[in-house]
């Protein structure tokens, strides 16, 4: 192993756990808001994937332009899961924990099964994308440019959802609700609102994640699982509940996924993950940026 080919590795590393992030974020902003883990959360990723290969079949939109336009429709989706199926859960009388994860679990399964059935199981792929097959040439480091793409849509994400939650009303709304729920309904905010609200952006950002994912990733009804553990493990190494952990969280994946190629066979690249998860999950259950 040479300087180079370590350059190449943690490169393509780097790019991936951006992309792990933006997958991630919306995870870990409906759990901070509400303590509900969305176990739905893979399926709305491939819901977001399928939106972008139907906009490039059918209007020939490229996953660039393509991307604002499905995380508006997840932004809708996200806001009627959460008063269709989401509010009534958490008003069960009894188990509620249980009921809220088969609620989303069960979403998540009739969702895979639509899929299956209308969709057909067959991989499907974008073909003639902007990006597509060409690399950015940096000294001897290769980067495919839909990876790059993806990563810095991830930082514009992150930076976007930055200026959100520290300079407009509703970020300082959906901070609020994520310290005290019952306190923010005696200074007139109305918590079901910003729950809806919350569960929209959330899988607004899983939508961006899923048109970016569309561009160089295969795309089929189970295309959600592997990516939706990956994007537990985020949250979890980050913080559950801390939205700028999970960029933490998805570069270190990212990072160690790649790193882990280097000694193991790449079909064994996720043994080093979930190592250090459950080296974290031992040593410092809060996660790295959680609050202990």
């Amino acid at each position: 192993m040479n300087a180079q080919a370590l350059a190449q590795v943690l490169a393509s590393g780097l790019l991936m756990g951006l992309m792990y992030a933006l997958i991630a974020v919306g995870l870990s902003l409906i759990f901070g808001l509400m303590d509900v883990v969305n176990f739905a959360h893979g399926e709305f990723l491939m819901m977001g994937m399928y939106l972008t290969f139907g906009l490039a079949v059918f209007i020939h939109l490229d996953p660039l332009l393509a991307a604002p336009l499905v995380a508006g429709v997840l932004f809708i989706v996200g806001a009627l899961v959460y008063i269709g199926i989401v509010r009534h859960a958490m008003r069960a009388k009894a188990n509620i924990g249980m009921v809220q994860i088969f609620a989303t679990f069960g979403l998540g399964t009739l969702m895979q099964g639509l899929a299956q059935y209308f969709l057909t199981p067959d991989y499907r792929q974008i073909s003639g994308a902007w990006l597509t097959n060409r690399t950015l040439e940096i000294g001897s480091v290769f980067l495919p440019l839909p990876q790059v793409a993806g990563a810095a849509v991830s930082l514009v994400a992150f930076g976007g959802l930055y200026l959100l939650m520290s300079r407009t009303d509703f970020g300082r709304a959906i901070e609020a609700t994520r310290e005290d729920q019952g306190a923010v309904a005696l200074v007139g905010i109305d918590r079901s609102r910003i729950f809806a609200l919350g569960w929209g952006l959330g899988l607004a950002l899983v939508g961006i994640a899923g048109a970016m994912l569309a561009n160089f990733y295969y795309i089929h009804p189970q295309v959600g699982g592997a990516f939706s553990a990956i994007a537990y493990v985020v949250v979890a190494l980050g913080g559950f509940g801390s939205v700028f952990g999970a960029l933490a969280g998805g570069v270190i994946v990212g990072l160690v996924e790649a790193v882990t190629t280097l000694v193991l066979p790449p079909s064994l690249k996720s043994v080093g993950v979930y190592s250090l998860y459950l080296l974290v999950v031992l040593l410092r259950p809060s996660g790295l940026i959680g609050k202990s």
